[in-house]
This record gives structure tokens, C-alpha cells and sequence, in this order.
């Protein structure tokens, strides 16, 4: 029968391959390589790990032949959310490495949930996984411990806060994105901006409004905090901002987006309103996806090699893996504004004033 531990929720879940460890009184990477049938393990405690992974629930996992063994073995690419173009590009910078250098590619996605989280790390050591590239918002310490436990070398994409030092991991730059956004609606004439971004938590939305917050400050704009606006980077809730936003008898004549999903919500908000992108409002995404080419007008977005992330990340594993230190641990990729046709000058000379840089 597999045992199991009682959340405070009442809520039955299977032992954590740290708790099996404990007790058995021996290492994390001890019960790796008994699952692995690695053969530098004692008699004794090879026979205890298996009784008590046999009766938590795991199934140690036999050697296979030389022969029938993939070359270059198995990544790990864990997404937070699956369904969306991003989640597409992600995918596809990895492949594209590890194909290269004839490895496998897993894909996994956690849905924002830490259960379905916990659930791929107590089946990660139960396949030959020999590195993994996270593309989530948050690795708790516990995680680090178990892949670090386990031997398995990891790389962060886009992670929520800045990683402790060591751990490798590759962004975006978000300040600079938000700053040339947010200049570039200046410089159309547009004197009231405002910004919906991801969530605050997140360093990429704060940077991303720091950078709208400091292109105000360079043109001698004042900082309104009332037009700053936190979502979770999805149409949904974007629009939901979006329409408070363009009802208030001083509505914004720009919106800056912190993602182009949030971009789109923005479009359904101002023609639920009667408006016009960008007769009416002038808005900018972030993230250029194949759709923002597609929709009408197009859209104004920055660029952001979002292949280019999870390629370099798969790299810096592939290093870790041949046992050299990756060339650096931290890595942000260039983003570049690109002009389409949703950001025009305010329409009717509204908001168009001379605008003095500040001193």
C-alpha cells in the first residue's frame, strides 16, 4: 500500500523524495542513485531505499541496455502555462539546442500550482532527466535542495526576483523595454500614459514600470500613480483595467501593456467603449507573438527573443552537464521596440503640448 502524508487541508499526498531520504537516514542523492540503479550504493542501504520507496509509491527504475539508451538522455523544460503563443517560442528555442546536441526535450507545465510542481519533481527521479530549464515564477528552496540533491543541474527563465548568486538563469531587459515604450508615446505627443503590467511581485513587471516611471521623469512628466495598473500578464484581467481606465472622464490617451496578451484586452476594452486604436488610444504591448503582426491595427510592441531565453538557458545547462561553469550565470537578452500601427499622435491636438525634458 503507498503511504501517505495528511496536508493541513486534510488532503492525502505521497512523500517527498527528502522525507524518504530522511527516513532512511541518508542523502537525497543517495535515493537518486538507488532509482537509478547505480551501482555505488552498499548492499544494505540499497535494500533498505527500495523497501521504503516500494511502499511510498515509487518503482525504482532499472539500467536499460547500453544500446537502447538515448544518447544525450533527457532535458526538462517546465512551463508555468502551455496555452499560449510564448509557451510556443519557449519550446521551440529549446528544441532547437538540444536537438543539436542530440538530447531529448521533456515539457512539462505547473499551471501556477506548487502540487503540480511538487508532482514533477517526485517523477523526475524516476527518468533518466539529466538537466532541466524552469520557466516559472518562483523555485521554492525546497525545490533547489531536491535538484540539487538529485544531480540535476538547472537554469531559470524569467524567474520572479533575481536568483541567489550562482544560479544560473536568463531574463529579459525590462527596464530598457519599458523605458522605450514609454519614450516612444512621448515622443508621438502623448502626455497621459498609462500602464498595465504583470504582477507586482515579479521583478520583470516592476522593472517594466520603473522604465515607464523613468521615461516620465526624463520628459518632465508628472508620475500619476492612479494610471499604474497590476495584472497577471493575460487578456482577462487586462481588460478588466483597461475599461476603468478609458470610462474616467480623464482617460488616458496611450496605454502601455506589459505583455501583448494584456495589448488585446486593451483593444476589446476600448471597442466596448466606442474607441479607436489608435484614433482614440494609442497602445503598446510587449513581447512581439505572431498575433501581434495579425491584428488590426497592428500592433506596436517591444520585441523580445523569448527563443533566444530558453536556447541560451539550454546552453548554460549543456555546459553544467560537461562539467564546466556556464560563461555566465546571468544573461538578458535585447529587446527592440517595433513600430506598427497602433500608436499614432494623440488625435484633435489632445495632450500634443511642447514637451520640455526635464533638467
Amino acid at each position: 500500500m503507498t503511504s501517505t502524508v495528511r496536508t493541513g487541508s486534510g488532503e492525502a499526498r505521497r512523500r517527498t523524495l527528502a522525507e524518504i531520504a530522511d527516513e532512511a537516514g541518508v542523502s537525497v542523492s543517495t535515493i537518486s542513485k538507488v532509482l537509478h540503479d547505480r551501482s555505488d550504493v552498499s548492499a544494505g542501504t540499497r535494500a533498505k531505499v527500495q523497501r521504503l520507496l516500494e511502499k511510498h509509491g515509487y518503482l525504482a527504475r532499472q539500467r536499460p541496455a547500453a544500446t537502447a539508451a538515448p544518447p544525450g538522455g533527457l532535458i526538462d523544460l517546465v512551463i508555468n502555462e502551455l496555452d499560449s503563443p510564448w509557451a510556443v517560442e519557449l519550446i521551440r528555442g529549446a528544441e532547437d539546442v538540444l536537438h543539436e546536441a542530440g538530447m531529448g526535450l521533456v515539457v512539462s507545465a505547473t499551471h501556477g500550482r506548487q502540487k503540480r510542481a511538487r508532482q514533477w519533481l517526485d517523477s523526475l527521479a524516476t527518468r533518466p532527466t539529466r538537466g532541466a530549464i524552469l520557466v516559472v515564477p518562483e523555485l521554492t528552496p525546497e525545490q533547489h535542495t531536491d535538484l540539487t540533491g538529485l544531480g540535476i543541474p538547472y537554469a531559470l527563465v524569467a524567474p520572479i526576483d533575481e536568483p541567489a548568486p550562482g544560479i544560473p538563469w536568463v531574463g529579459a531587459t525590462n527596464w530598457p523595454g519599458g523605458l522605450a515604450a514609454t519614450r516612444h508615446l512621448i515622443e508621438l505627443g502623448h502626455r497621459r500614459i498609462a500602464v498595465i503590467s504583470g504582477p507586482e511581485r515579479r521583478l520583470t513587471s516592476r522593472a517594466r514600470v520603473d522604465g515607464y516611471r523613468s521615461a516620465l521623469t526624463e520628459a518632465g512628466l508628472p508620475f500619476d500613480p492612479r494610471l499604474v495598473r497590476y495584472g497577471d500578464f493575460t487578456h482577462g484581467l487586462a481588460h478588466r483595467h483597461a475599461l476603468e481606465l478609458l470610462a474616467s472622464t480623464d482617460r488616458p490617451t496611450a496605454i502601455f501593456a506589459g505583455s501583448d496578451h494584456q495589448a488585446l484586452g486593451t483593444y476589446r476594452a476600448a471597442a466596448e467603449l466606442g474607441l479607436r486604436v489608435p484614433h482614440d488610444v494609442s497602445v503598446v504591448g510587449f513581447d512581439d507573438l505572431p498575433f501581434a503582426d495579425w491584428v488590426t491595427p497592428r500592433l506596436t510592441t517591444m520585441r523580445t527573443p523569448i527563443a533566444d531565453m530558453t536556447a541560451l538557458a539550454a546552453r548554460m545547462v549543456l555546459r553544467l552537464l560537461a562539467g564546466q561553469e556556464p560563461e555566465t550565470t546571468r544573461v538578458e537578452v535585447a529587446t527592440e521596440l517595433v513600430v506598427r500601427e497602433s500608436s499614432a499622435p494623440p488625435s484633435g491636438g489632445r495632450e500634443s503640448d511642447t514637451i520640455t525634458p526635464a533638467s
